[in-house]
């Protein structure tokens, strides 16, 4: 939980897309009274079919709009590939603590794994990189990743109630996709009993993911992980006010570098509020 004592942070969060959103969410919840700035590089999207040089200079560039333009004390990375190829080099950009998603998410399946074999679901760029099977080998995890290609555009479609023929056709890529990574863990000999979602677009399927997996799995939101990660590391830094709770109402600015339109009518899903006006920014090349 918050802290509702702690002086009022200036949090930025950066994906290459929206789907970070879901990350700013789960932060928004955490730390009602936090500023937000939420930069979206959607005009250099996808990450995943960049260089690592090429991602890296997309990324810290990013970062120093954060940092530099809108005065963020702190950062959140809410892309699985910028996190996975470039977090060194943000890092190295930027005077400001940085936070990706890949590792709060293995430490979380480590702490909810008994068995010590998790499953890992993300979409290609990221299982290529292999970041979250390092990053859960560190916590003494054996890890199984599964790229699942089709889901990303299933949730930007809209395609995420249950109960529609849309749906449906959801669950059944989710069925196939499971039934998959289930077969070839079984066929390696591993005991999973935890799922990751490895991609911040993913939690709007959580419910057809809690109906597909088996018995006794349990699922881990890499964007929760990364928000509660994210709150602990910020209230450390925030000394709590003398003059009592702040009363500041959550603030949330969001950029785009491209697709503004497309940012406003379908970050609502992601953020579960409007997101209001959307500014565009020229980040260059």
């Amino acid at each position: 939980m918050s802290n509702p004592d702690v002086a009022s942070p200036i949090i930025g969060v950066f994906d290459s897309g929206f789907g970070g959103l879901t990350v700013l969410r789960a932060l928004k919840d955490r730390l009602p009274q936090a500023q937000f700035a939420f930069l979206g590089d959607t005009a250099r999207l996808p990450y995943g079919s960049k260089s690592r040089r090429t991602i890296s200079r997309y990324a810290a560039e990013s970062a120093r709009f954060l940092v530099n333009d809108q005065g963020a004390e702190f950062l959140v990375i809410a892309c699985n590939t910028a996190s996975a190829l470039a977090l060194d080099a943000i890092q190295d950009s930027v005077s400001v603590p940085v936070l990706g998603v890949i590792e709060p998410g293995a430490q979380a399946a480590s702490a909810a794994s008994q068995t010590r074999d998790v499953l890992v679901i993300a979409t290609d760029a990221t299982v290529q990189s292999h970041a979250y099977a390092a990053a859960c080998r560190a916590q003494g995890l054996r890890a199984l990743e599964k790229a699942c290609p089709l889901l990303v555009p299933l949730v930007e479609e809209g395609w995420i109630d249950r109960a529609s023929a849309t749906g449906a056709v959801t669950a059944e890529v989710i069925r196939i996709y499971l039934a998959e990574l289930t077969a070839e863990s079984t066929a390696q000999g591993f005991h999973p009993d935890v799922l990751v979602l490895g991609c911040t677009h993913y939690p709007l399927l959580r419910p057809f993911f809690e109906v597909a997996i088996p018995a006794g799995v349990r699922i881990i939101d890499s964007a929760q992980a990364a928000a509660e990660a994210a709150t602990r590391s910020i209230n450390d830094r925030h000394a709590p006010s003398a003059a009592g709770p702040l009363v500041r109402p959550t603030e949330i600015r969001c950029f785009a570098t491209d697709s503004v339109e497309k940012f406003e009518r379908l970050g609502s899903r992601f953020l579960g509020q409007p997101v209001g006006k959307v500014q565009l920014v020229d980040l260059g090349g």
